[in-house]
């Protein structure tokens, strides 16, 4: 056991929360207000669980209401076709991502970020709340076209939120515990994920809109209690800077590209390690073909892929406190080989090829290389940022949302000439070469 004498910065603090609190991120003291202040220090513990807290709230929220499984079942229940559906991931990553940059101009005139925090996650349940409504009462096309909108919506104030709770991260919480703060979140809201994913054979082939409302209803109360549990962040007061305009704002940012090497490495690494991501339902459609998959198979899917998100995320978190590079080339790596073996099972001889235990294996294996690289990459370009973390933040997630459109439309192209294998061949070279350029940033660790 540790003595309070052991932890000075921490000794108005519960001494439960902060035995709890050393022993989820490490164990021992070391590098406890590595880069906060000594006033933000003392506070860090029942900050780390307020963020906790939060962070399991938004990621059961993106589960419940995903764009890649709900609300495809709402826009079927509405009549919208395959076009409408395939809008939806576009519209809610580009929503996101390409804004940031005028978002973070703007969270620099805000002493406390944790309100625009806030903020974010107000919109997003306030968003979900309507496509309930939607869920419960709508038809036709202009229900459909709802849906995007409010898509459209929530996914601007998820890039509110996506920026502001990494700055008060990077403002609260010490360097060496923000992995694990990351991997911990990531683990706990899998635990309730996995319960849906138990849950989702017992819907039945056509689940009725009463349920979809009822799930967008549960997605509606983790974005409020993920605002709420913002606002009671103890964030102590940043640096403010003058207005900047949009334009200046744009050219600060992609500056930041042309004078920071490392950076922009970063960054075309990123752009690579799409590959992860985009694979995932190109392999979802490779199992359902050769292994005639229903929606009970499906749930399989999604139970092992929150198991595995349980399992590893603590130890990919731990992982990228000490080196996050090395942690996003070994997702890379991790999810080229699942998808190399994807590609090839339709040509070996047995059952087990054709098997959904088989897809699922190594679709929780890719989802586990995902969960790192998401982890490695968020553990790093905090760390990197310093000081002006937030334009950092805000410069690669613009910079990702436009490579995801340019990657998204390649993509489309090789699938529609070449089938979903060969989509799936084009997403492993690019995880397996994001693997290999993730090398050229190692050296450049803080």
């Amino acid at each position: 056991m540790l003595a309070d004498h052991q932890i000075p910065a921490l000794k108005n603090e519960p001494d439960r929360i902060t035995r709890v609190f050393l022993l989820l991120t490490g164990g021992d003291d070391a590098g406890l207000c590595k880069e906060i202040p000594e006033s933000a220090c003392k506070d860090q513990p029942g900050n780390f669980f307020r963020q906790l807290l939060a962070s399991v709230g938004s990621k059961l929220s993106d589960e419940v209401a995903s764009p890649r499984l709900v609300l495809p079942w709402l826009l079927s229940h509405l009549g919208g076709g395959g076009a409408a559906v395939a809008w939806l991931l576009p519209i809610r990553e580009a929503g996101t991502l390409v804004p940031q940059l005028l978002i973070a101009a703007w969270l620099r005139h805000l002493p406390l970020r944790k309100y625009a925090w806030a903020f974010g996650g107000f919109v997003q349940g306030l968003s979900a709340l309507g496509m309930a409504a939607i869920a419960l009462l709508g038809s036709g096309p202009a229900s459909t076209w709802g849906v995007l909108g409010l898509l459209l919506l929530l996914a601007l104030g998820r890039g509110v939120s996506s920026i502001a709770t990494k700055d008060v991260l990077g403002k609260t919480i010490a360097k060496s515990r923000r992995g694990a703060l990351m991997g911990w979140s990531e683990s706990a809201s899998s635990v309730i994920a996995l319960v849906i994913g138990l849950l989702l054979p017992l819907l039945g082939k056509s689940p009725e809109r009463s349920l979809l409302a009822l799930l967008l209803l549960v997605a509606v109360a983790g974005w409020w209690i993920n605002a709420a549990l913002a606002l009671a962040i103890r964030e102590k007061p940043g640096a403010t800077e003058e207005e900047v305009n949009t334009g200046r704002a744009i050219l600060e940012g992609f500056g930041l590209l042309s004078t920071d090497r490392v950076f922009l490495k970063f960054n075309l690494t990123r752009g690579l390690l799409l590959g992860s991501v985009l694979s995932l339902p190109y392999l979802v459609v490779l199992a359902r073909k050769q292994s005639s998959a229903d929606m009970t198979s499906l749930g399989l899917l999604l139970i092992i892929s929150n198991l595995v998100v349980l399992l590893t995320s603590p130890a990919w978190g731990r992982w990228s406190d000490r080196s996050s590079s090395h942690v996003m080339a070994a997702g890379g790596a991790l999810a080229g080989l699942a998808t190399a073996a994807a590609l090839f099972l339709p040509f070996l001889q047995g059952g087990w090829t054709r098997s959904i235990w088989t897809y699922g294996l190594l679709y929780g294996v890719l989802v586990a290389a995902h969960t790192g690289i998401q982890i490695g990459r968020k553990t790093w370009v905090v760390d990197f940022g310093g000081p002006n973390r937030a334009m950092y933040v805000a410069m690669s997630n613009t910079l990702a949302g436009l490579l995801t459109l340019i990657a998204g439309a390649v993509t489309s192209f090789v699938a529609h000439r070449w089938g979903d294998s060969g989509a799936l061949a084009l997403m492993t070279v690019m995880a397996l070469a994001g693997a290999v350029t993730t090398v050229w940033n190692t050296e450049q660790e803080n």
